[in-house]
């Protein structure tokens, strides 16, 4: 079966669409960009480095005057926030290990050969605009209203698409769900897994009775991460923990939960007050849940300890989803970005027969690379086809050329139910006849032959029950397995941080 097509965590079916437009809705909210915009240079540093190096990553240089003009950004943006901003060279520090995360993405993209183009981005701004309900002016309104570039918008867009399709392609392998795992969940559910809904967490009173509670417990978490180096002595270890320590007694003196999260947290969401967003109880990690199970809005837990570190949380919301807002009440763009902030909650899946169309398909895929660029790619699978065409076995080629995990069996992906694969290869592999081979397709995987072998329909009302136990289970572990992917991006690459050592030498 295929490693990387197939994608449980709610299929991914709109991860590229949906991803970015959260993302982007976020910063049409005042929320930081996900990747360092090349603005202006910013006014001289208090700390002048003589060759006005911040940080060297692999063989990219990230600048002084670079880390300046996004530290000047990120201000701004905390303050419209309301989120205490730390010190200048606190701020500048916090950064630079953004700008550092970023550049390690995009190499890894170029490694692969994933390259976004504009007519993707455009597709996601147009996107954008329309689940917000309004025009592409508009949001272009909204977005330079809040202080941020158009342009520098489109930059932010661009990197959320190519971390999502890093995502796709490199973390869901790193996850493994067996059939025991299905088993277990869906008896711990009583047999009823839940499907997905959009749904707000707290939306806007209406005059009306109030609806009872519906799904899951909603749980808005933030975090401070005091991180621990991997194989660190007893001595480090138990100096971190005094660390977290400090900052906990200093948080129950009173201090600002998103100030110190800013000023000391190594989380990816430092300079978001640590927010991590809503989540339903229990797919937040098992540590989380356990620590906040009875800590009250406002509530910080104590000290939790994980393998990346010491946690420290602060449980900003919890509720109950309730009736999404009535037909044809548009709310404006900023306010549904906090709407879009809100994992999903679940209801109760409809009983009874399903028939589903499956469609029994093979392909053959060859991944892009530094080596193998799109046109190569492509023209490899042009070459294949043309052979096919004059009558030699797809799958006998599949077994040859494909670098897919169902290369030994011809290529052979079974029988795939909607939803079930990448939207590019199932929009591909819809418009086939029975026998008929497709052009080459592009995917966040590599580019595709699909060929397909049949259709039936199915009553899939179990089946379709274990694939929702399934994806479920993958929206759980994608988070932290995404954390541990880079993670190794880290620990692979050539890292030398000048203001981590210049701040270092200091203390």
């Amino acid at each position: 079966m295929m490693s990387g097509l197939r994608h449980p965590a709610r299929a991914l079916s709109l991860a590229i669409v949906l991803g970015a437009w959260v993302s982007a809705s976020a910063l049409a909210a005042g929320k930081p960009a996900h990747r360092p915009a090349q603005a202006a240079a910013a006014p001289a540093a208090s700390e002048q480095f003589v060759d006005g190096i911040a940080a060297i990553v692999d063989k990219e240089v990230i600048t002084l005057a670079q880390v300046d003009a996004k530290a000047v950004q990120v201000r701004r943006q905390m303050e419209q926030q309301r989120i205490p901003v730390p010190e200048a060279a606190v701020l500048r520090r916090q950064v630079l290990q953004q700008m550092i995360n970023a550049a390690l993405q995009d190499h890894e993209a170029k490694r692969v050969g994933i390259r976004v183009s504009d007519a993707q981005v455009d597709h996601a701004v147009q996107t954008i605009a329309q689940r917000n309900r309004i025009t592409v002016d508009q949001l272009r309104n909204e977005i330079t209203s809040s202080g941020l570039k158009w342009d520098d918008y489109r930059v932010d867009l661009r990197s959320q698409i190519q971390d999502d399709m890093l995502r796709q392609r490199f973390v869901e392998d790193r996850i493994t769900i067996s059939d025991s795992d299905v088993d277990a969940f869906l008896s711990m559910n009583d047999g009823k897994p839940m499907v997905t809904q959009a749904a707000a967490p707290a939306p806007e009173p209406e005059p009306e009775p109030a609806p009872k509670p519906t799904g899951p417990e909603l749980i808005e978490l933030a975090q401070i991460l005091i991180e621990v180096p991997d194989y660190a002595a007893e001595s480090t270890v138990q100096e971190k923990r005094k660390q977290a320590e400090a900052i906990l007694r200093k948080l129950k003196s009173g201090a600002d939960f998103a100030g110190v999260a800013a000023a000391s947290s190594n989380g990816p969401q430092a300079l978001e007050g640590g927010n991590m967003g809503i989540r339903p109880l229990h797919d937040w990690p098992d540590l989380f849940s356990q620590a906040i199970a009875n800590t009250p809005p406002g509530g910080i837990s104590g000290i939790v300890q994980s393998g990346r570190g010491f946690h420290i949380l602060k449980v900003l919301r919890r509720g109950y989803a309730q009736r999404p807002a009535p037909k044809g009440a548009a709310k404006p763009a900023q306010a549904q970005a906090q709407q879009a902030q809100a994992q999903p909650t679940r209801a109760p899946m409809p009983s009874g027969p399903m028939m589903v169309t499956q469609t029994h398909a093979r392909h053959i895929l060859i991944k892009t690379s530094k080596v193998v660029s799109d046109d190569k790619a492509r023209a490899t699978l042009e070459s294949l086809r043309n052979r096919i065409e004059h009558g030699e076995s797809f799958a006998e080629l599949a077994k040859r050329y494909s670098e897919d995990a169902s290369a030994p069996q011809g290529g052979d992906l079974g029988w795939l139910n909607p939803g079930e694969t990448v939207p590019a290869f199932e929009q591909a592999m819809n418009a086939l006849q029975d026998g008929q081979v497709s052009e080459p397709v592009k995917s966040p995987f590599g580019w595709h032959l699909i060929q397909v072998e049949g259709r039936q329909t199915k009553n899939m009302e179990q089946e379709f029950r274990r694939m929702q136990a399934r994806r479920e289970l993958m929206e759980r572990r994608i988070g932290p397995a995404y954390e541990d992917w880079l993670d190794q991006l880290r620990g692979q690459a050539y890292i030398d941080n000048r203001l981590d050592k210049a701040a270092s030498g200091s203390r």
